[in-house]
């Protein structure tokens, strides 16, 4: 039998096409941006401070509302990007609301969870980019979809706790009206409107009683000018929130009030684009959680995060009394999709870096809820099941 034996040209050859193969294959071949996100226990301690951060840049990006704390991190992935531009991580958070307004800017964990009959809980997605060498934490994007708790729970455990008013009944107007007219009588000089009502609620003890929370301005004028004092600006912003209470008890009325005072915000310097919530340079990974992050205080001049929250009506409300477990409503319908692409979409960060070079991470859909890690969700801080989302 002849053994065939290749030509020499043949031998040069071949490199020159398995080089030219590699290099079609390298052109046209997934880099590394399309490795699939890696999933995290939802109770690790970096985890949970890194979801602190993403929470409290959400409450500093929103104008209305009450700040959100987190209760627990219900899932977590984390897609680490090519060319050292960091992770992006993709949080779920069950939160609660606490008794602390956003304008107030006071940090959530400094804010005190409302009591159960007033209880405001629900859900969070984000989609937060940590950039350890460039000591930036930035929520690109959130959604949150919010539920008071169950009337009708609360009434079955406890008949005489106070109940949801609407805010434009008379009587929460005039409850407002009246233990605000209570504060400028006991102030020793500045004078306040009624800006908005936020919450209100009423009960049976001995009479009636409305309990009113609402957002004042302050007023140009002082005590005395008060006949003759003009028209308050149009451009007025609001200064403090307001707790108020009406009783009326045999023709007689109580009120009292009290109001605690947001804090003037310092401007940024006018003309210099800091990184967003710049940290320290040497992030924590989550393996190395135990190092301190610092606060993050500085934000961008070119770009905010981009999100919402939604408030829906009670549960009750949606599901009659008599439906099945089954029920097509969904408690928490939150989304966050930036992009369907399952090999992501290109997302341009370079407004939070201070060099001019171009930076883009890469985005991918929103993990699904079936795709979890077996250590998510976390343990809650607040485990009552009438306030932890499904």
């Amino acid at each position: 039998m002849l053994e065939r034996h290749p030509s020499p040209g043949m031998g040069l050859l071949l490199p020159v096409v398995l080089c030219a193969l590699a290099a079609c294959c390298g052109a046209t071949s997934p880099p590394l941006r399309f490795w699939p996100p890696i999933a995290h226990g939802c109770n690790d301690s970096g985890i949970l401070e890194l979801a602190g951060f993403a929470l409290q840049d959400i409450n500093r990006d929103r104008k209305d509302g009450y700040v959100l704390s987190l209760n627990r991190v219900s899932d977590v992935r984390e897609h680490r990007q090519v060319n050292s531009l960091g992770s992006l991580f993709y949080f779920t958070l069950d939160v609660l609301e606490t008794d602390c307004h956003v304008l107030s800017r006071k940090a959530w964990k400094d804010c005190g969870v409302r009591t159960l009959h007033k209880s405001v809980y629900g859900q969070c997605k984000a989609l937060f980019y940590v950039n350890r060498p460039g000591r930036v934490l930035y929520v690109l994007a959130y959604n949150c979809t919010l539920r008071p708790v169950s009337r009708r729970s609360i009434h079955m455990m406890c008949p005489d706790c106070p109940s949801p008013f609407k805010l434009s009944n008379p009587k929460v107007l005039e409850t407002a009206a009246e233990s605000l007219a209570k504060y400028n009588k006991e102030s020793a000089s500045k004078q306040y409107s009624l800006f908005q009502v936020t919450q209100a609620s009423g009960q049976w003890v001995f009479g009636f009683a409305f309990f009113v929370e609402y957002l004042i301005k302050e007023s140009p004028c002082t005590k005395h000018q008060a006949s003759s004092c003009a028209l308050q600006p149009p451009d007025s912003v609001p200064v403090g929130l307001c707790k108020g209470t009406l009783t009326e008890r045999q023709l007689q009325k109580f009120v009292s009030v009290t109001c605690d005072f947001f804090e003037p915000q310092a401007p940024a310097p006018g003309g210099e684009n800091p990184a967003a919530n710049q940290g320290p340079a040497d992030l924590p990974t989550v393996e190395e959680s135990q190092q301190k992050i610092i606060a993050p205080t500085n934000s961008p001049s070119k770009a905010v995060p981009k999100g919402s929250v939604q408030y829906l009506p009670d549960l009750d409300d949606e599901k009659p009394e008599d439906a099945q477990e089954n029920s097509p409503v969904e408690a928490f319908p939150v989304q966050l999709e930036l992009t369907t692409d399952p090999l992501g979409e290109s997302l341009d960060v370079s407004f939070l870096f201070l060099d001019p070079e171009e930076k883009k991470v890469v985005v991918l859909p929103f993990p699904k809820k079936e795709q979890r890690s077996a250590e998510c969700p976390g343990p809650a801080q607040q485990a009552n099941p009438l306030v932890l989302p499904p």
